[in-house]
């Protein structure tokens, strides 16, 4: 027996504000049916004997150690700068007076 009916489409589109149409809820009822029949086998497989996996091999940490390096001076890091002044970056304001 069928858990989807078309009668549930419709109610979820209304709750989801999607106006649907009579071939859309009839496509949908289909497809939304074999999702849930396809959600129970899994969960006949999935018992507590099973661990859950999120990757079928072990992955680990690939980023490298955090090292300081050499740095910009402030005249290296502005020397291409549109606009600069005290030392910063010197920008349009982006935010309204009322703000």
């Amino acid at each position: 027996m069928s858990e989807i009916t078309p009668e549930l489409v419709r109610h979820l589109g209304v709750l989801a504000r999607i106006q649907l149409s009579d071939e859309e809820v009839d496509r949908l009822t289909g497809q939304l049916d074999a999702i849930v029949d396809n959600i129970a086998k899994v969960s006949e497989v999935a018992t507590p004997d099973v661990p859950a996996t999120s990757h079928p091999i072990p992955l680990q940490n690939v980023f490298r150690p955090d090292v300081v390096g050499e740095m910009l001076t402030l005249d290296e890091v502005l020397q291409n700068a549109p606009d600069a002044a005290d030392g910063r970056f010197r920008v349009t304001a982006i935010l309204g007076e009322e703000q």
